[in-house]
């Protein structure tokens, strides 16, 4: 009976904290962290009043000390639902939350409100506006400041418009650097990608016209063949991997690489046509040069021939190679709306 009353007081204990309560709102501003002064909170509700009262929009700001195990976004979406800032039909909130010892903050859109204020919006005001001054712990600066702009946003389109227009030739900018850098990056990739791999197939058609000649064994020959395909493989990696992500980023087709990933026997087959060319490489270098007949062994090398051909000190080096690294004036009360999940976040 013990264990059923302490097992039945564990599942409420439970029950009661994933029930977590939000803060049921009484103000456009709840200052719960305790970061502005009682004037500030004062004048910055009485304007989040007045933009209710011209436009019926609802703009809402919360601090809180810590999200507990919530993350930014799951508190925030949980009180804007539970307290439906907004009118109920026009979805028209908005919320900014900010966490002290978090330090995140993030505005939260409701559905009827995303199209003019869009993630991209949301979280260049954060960027631009609010992180800068949270980091100088001016933190009503920031704040006060980003519901300025959201209110002219909300009733000046042009502006809007005119924000948006910065933010598409800032992000423009952004990509054309990451382009270039991607690019870069790639491009050192697919080089170091293709030198060993020539490196390796020059040894690779070299093993292929020694066996021809009769001047390396067959059955050594395999054997170096086989050497040979994983320092090619090698450098195929380093050239296919780099196309491969490139592609995914820039098309937008994650698809391909899986399609690659999911796949590794596709690299088997390709060793058919990777030896088989080499092969005809041989033969028609081996015939071009008219110096060697065609010729057989199976087992006997001639050493000479090899020490020349393949040794470290030969003209091809098989197999060898080194890399270097080096108290307010109104009262708030939901009209009922929900939010979309739209919004941004961001810490400092």
């Amino acid at each position: 009976m013990l264990k059923k009353t302490f097992f039945f007081f564990l599942l409420v204990t439970f029950y009661v904290n994933a029930q977590k309560p939000y803060y049921e709102l009484r103000d456009f501003v709840t200052d719960s962290a305790g970061i502005f002064t009682s004037s500030q909170v004062l004048e910055l509700n009485q304007r989040l009043v007045e933009l209710e009262e011209k436009t019926t929009n609802q703009l809402v700001v919360v601090t809180i000390e810590e999200l507990g195990y919530d993350t930014i976004e799951t508190y925030a979406n949980a009180l804007f639902n539970q307290n439906g800032i907004g009118q109920e039909g026009k979805d028209n909130g908005l919320l900014i939350l900010f966490s002290e010892l978090d330090r995140e903050v993030r505005i939260e859109v409701g559905s009827g409100l995303e199209p003019y204020i869009t993630d991209a919006v949301a979280s260049r005001i954060i960027r631009n506006t609010m992180i800068p001054n949270f980091k100088e712990e001016a933190y009503f600066t920031g704040i006060n400041e980003a519901s300025n702009q959201l209110i002219e946003f909300l009733n000046n389109p042009e502006a809007l418009e005119e924000f948006k227009k910065e933010i598409a030739v800032e992000d423009s900018k952004e990509k054309l650097y990451m382009n270039i850098f991607l690019g870069i990056f790639f491009s050192i990739f697919i080089g170091v990608g293709g030198f060993f791999f020539l490196k390796s197939y020059v040894n690779v058609i070299e093993v292929f016209r020694g066996v021809f000649m009769g001047k390396l064994g067959v059955l050594p020959g395999v054997f170096m063949l086989l050497a040979g395909s994983f320092s090619s493989v090698f450098g195929l990696v380093f050239i296919i991997v780099p196309l491969i992500i490139g592609y995914s980023i820039y098309m937008y087709n994650s698809q391909a690489a899986a399609f690659i990933f999911d796949k590794p026997t596709l690299i088997l087959w390709l060793l058919l046509p990777f030896f088989g060319i080499a092969a005809i490489i041989a033969f028609i270098k081996l015939k071009i040069s008219g110096k060697e007949d065609l010729s057989i062994s199976w087992v006997k090398n001639d050493k000479t021939y090899y020490r020349k051909t393949f040794s470290s000190s030969g003209t091809h080096s098989f197999g060898s190679g080194s890399s270097s690294s080096g108290g307010s004036s109104s009262s708030f009360s939901g009209g009922g709306g929900s939010s979309g999940g739209g919004g941004a976040s961001g810490s400092w």
